[in-house]
């Protein structure tokens, strides 16, 4: 080929170039002065930055020049809308703080415009702590879809079932219905999946399980509730079913690759190698358990017994904060803490945690989780020249023990730049208007007051 002979230029989408790339997967690779690049959602190849110049002619490009490019954040588990709910009840344990506070406030504030405005709040958040999908739990999931998709983020939406009546449902045949109407409403939107959601053993009968295992398998959806999450609650089981919860709902059969389970505080060991054996997931919630005094989960024997485990938040009403670096954080810390073992739950594991091992619980390892050509485009950038960040001896435990989730620069989901920090300077947020998310606080927080502890 002559040196006058030009090679044609692939046009891409969108080139995002930064100082160091962490793809997950493979685990604790870290790259160095590493780009990648991205066409119609997807990430087409990942390179050096040197090379970009020579093979791609992008429409836009992003230089992170001191930031470590990495998969966006996976939330297993909270309650979106509750974020109206931030700071109501704070100081008081599980039962007392839902039968004297929530499920009064849930009955009285609860409705399509709650969980849109709650849900969109929630949104926000956590598009700038750096949170690209998460696994809701709440009611009226068809407005709950509707501020995910004007947000433009991936959520697996949990369809809520319950025994007794509520603002949304009148009782388990209803929830399901009311759930399962919801879920064919929004049809194929790419940035939503959907889940069973049955709120917890002591809420939910064994004839309602059963008929969401059919179902579940039918409709190819997951099952996600909270199990194992206080001592009260097991004791309830024991004294009601003459089993701990997770035996009763073994033998109902819902245990499988499917099943995610929040919490799993009080999880003895036999239990946790049958939620390995049937491939059942955890979402471990640390700053929850703690802030409700329910405890604190065997983590390092959760992963010993090789249970996948993702991390989540909870909602905002009972951890005050929709922040996953923290939850990182935490997870690790406390899982040295507790076993006694400071190479417990490294950095890289915790990493996995709040990524890859989320997007398996949600059946979505092959489309998000990690930096890898083929998959989608939800990554985030987190800069590293902070003061709290100096020096960086090893960017990869510097994001789980020195990072704040407002060293978040950038956020994108399917190639789609959600979230730049100092957006809120021009006045809108993810497309969302921040005076629109002041009016919805000003205008619930007056009907919330009276349940306040």
């Amino acid at each position: 080929m002559s040196e006058f002979q030009q090679v044609d230029l692939i046009v891409v989408d969108l080139v995002i170039e930064a100082r160091w790339l962490l793809p997950v997967v493979p685990s604790g690779l870290l790259l160095e002065y590493s780009a990648v690049v991205i066409h119609q959602s997807k990430i087409l190849e990942i390179c050096s930055i040197s090379e970009i110049n020579l093979k791609y002619q992008p429409n836009h490009t992003v230089k992170c020049d001191e930031h470590v490019l990495m998969p966006g954040l996976i939330n297993l588990h909270v309650h979106a809308a509750m974020t109206l709910m931030r700071g109501l009840a704070d100081d008081l344990s599980l039962m007392p703080w839902l039968n004297n506070h929530i499920w009064p406030a849930e009955k009285k504030v609860v409705s399509e415009k709650f969980v849109h405005d709650g849900t969109l709040l929630g949104c926000a958040e956590m598009l700038q702590g750096g949170i690209t999908t998460f696994n809701d739990m709440y009611f009226y999931p068809l407005a709950a879809a509707e501020a995910v998709t004007r947000a433009g983020m991936r959520a697996q939406l949990g369809l809520v079932v319950l025994e007794f009546p509520t603002n949304y449902a009148n009782d388990a045949e209803d929830y399901i219905k009311r759930g399962s109407d919801a879920k064919d409403s929004w049809g194929d939107n790419p940035l939503i999946t959907a889940s069973f959601a049955p709120h917890a053993p002591y809420s939910v009968s064994d004839q309602t399980f059963t008929t969401l295992i059919t179902l579940a398998e039918e409709l190819g959806l997951g099952i996600h509730t909270h199990l194992h999450e206080t001592l009260d609650e097991i004791a309830q089981s024991e004294a009601q079913y003459g089993m701990r919860p997770l035996k009763r709902l073994a033998e109902l059969g819902l245990l499988g690759p499917n099943f995610v389970a929040a919490h799993g505080v009080y999880l003895q060991v036999d239990e946790m190698a049958l939620l390995a054996q049937h491939g059942c997931h955890i979402a471990h919630c640390p700053a929850s358990n703690l802030k409700l005094g329910s405890g604190i989960a065997q983590l390092s024997k959760l992963l010993a017994q090789q249970v996948n485990v993702g991390i989540g938040t909870d909602g905002a009403a009972s951890n005050n904060r929709l922040d996953m670096f923290a939850e990182m954080r935490l997870s690790a810390l406390l899982a040295k803490g507790v076993s006694a073992d400071a190479a417990s739950v490294p950095a890289m594991a915790a990493l996995e945690m709040a990524t890859i091992n989320g997007a398996k619980a949600l059946g979505l390892d092959q489309e998000i989780g990690s930096i890898e050509v083929g998959k989608l485009a939800d990554l985030i950038a987190v800069k590293m020249s902070n003061i709290a960040s100096q020096p960086c001896f090893d960017p990869l435990s510097q994001l789980v023990y020195a990072t704040a989730s407002n060293q978040v620069t950038h956020t994108w989901i399917a190639g789609q730049l959600q979230y730049q920090k100092h957006e809120h300077k021009a006045g809108v947020f993810s497309g969302i208007p921040l005076h629109q998310l002041t009016e919805m606080m000003a205008y619930w927080q007056p009907k919330l007051m009276q349940f306040k502890a």
